[in-house]
């Protein structure tokens, strides 16, 4: 395959969707796909998983639970059908000669690990140095919300939202920092519901500039 190919998709055996497996600069916007199965087929496959746990999905409790697990799916994992760059297109120049960073912190995140399928759940910390033109803020909830909105994993999630922000509005520098509990680790495996897993992204003047990140650590905490 071509390195920036679209990679045609067809949904429900009808009309087909185009989808940029890889993105400008060679960066993935979203994983390729194999065509979407119905929603019938994906029904199935709910009441074959209920079978497997060893319940009865013909009971009357389970008889419309695949039909709701298919719909929270669609609420799930609507970031597949985003694109990151598009939310972040429009941009402001009058900024009266702005240049200190912008900052939103406590930004509510929902995710699911994709190692188990299973949600992990925080909070997202974005900053960015403006250079000459800014982006609404509730784009920068939104663009959290595009990527966290897939199968993930928090380490990847923390850079996707960095670097596309990086990417698009060619800023001075960024700053991203997560923090956020997982199931897996809650209520499988090692059980331990209390640990929260921080990461960090930073580029131009957050990496190099250590004022500068010190400065938005202090914002993120309410120093």
């Amino acid at each position: 395959m071509t390195a920036n190919r679209p990679v045609a998709l067809r949904y429900n055996g009808s009309a087909s969707k185009t989808m940029h497996q890889v993105a400008r600069n060679g960066v993935r916007l979203a994983p390729a796909r194999t065509a979407r199965p119905t929603r019938s087929e994906a029904e199935d496959a709910v009441r074959t998983l209920l079978r497997y746990a060893g319940d009865d999905p013909e009971r009357e409790g389970l008889l419309e639970t695949p039909a709701r697990v298919v719909r929270a799916y669609g609420e799930f994992f609507r970031g597949y059908d985003q694109d990151p760059e598009a939310v972040l297109a429009r941009t402001f120049e009058e900024v009266e000669g702005y240049d200190e960073m912008v900052v939103v912190r406590d930004i509510a995140l929902f995710s699911h690990c994709e190692h188990h399928m299973v949600s992990f759940v925080g909070r997202a910390h974005v900053a960015y140095l403006p250079d000459r033109r800014v982006v609404g803020l509730s784009k920068l909830a939104r663009i959290v919300d595009v990527f966290a909105r897939r199968l993930q994993i928090q380490e990847k999630l923390t850079v996707q939202i960095a670097d596309t922000i990086d990417r698009v509005l060619q800023p001075k520098g960024v700053a991203v920092v997560i923090e956020a509990r997982h199931d897996c680790m809650a209520t499988r495996g090692v059980q331990k519901p209390n640990a929260m897993t921080v990461t960090s992204r930073m580029t131009g003047a957050f990496r190099t500039n250590p004022s500068t990140r010190r400065e938005f650590l202090a914002m993120i905490r309410g120093e």
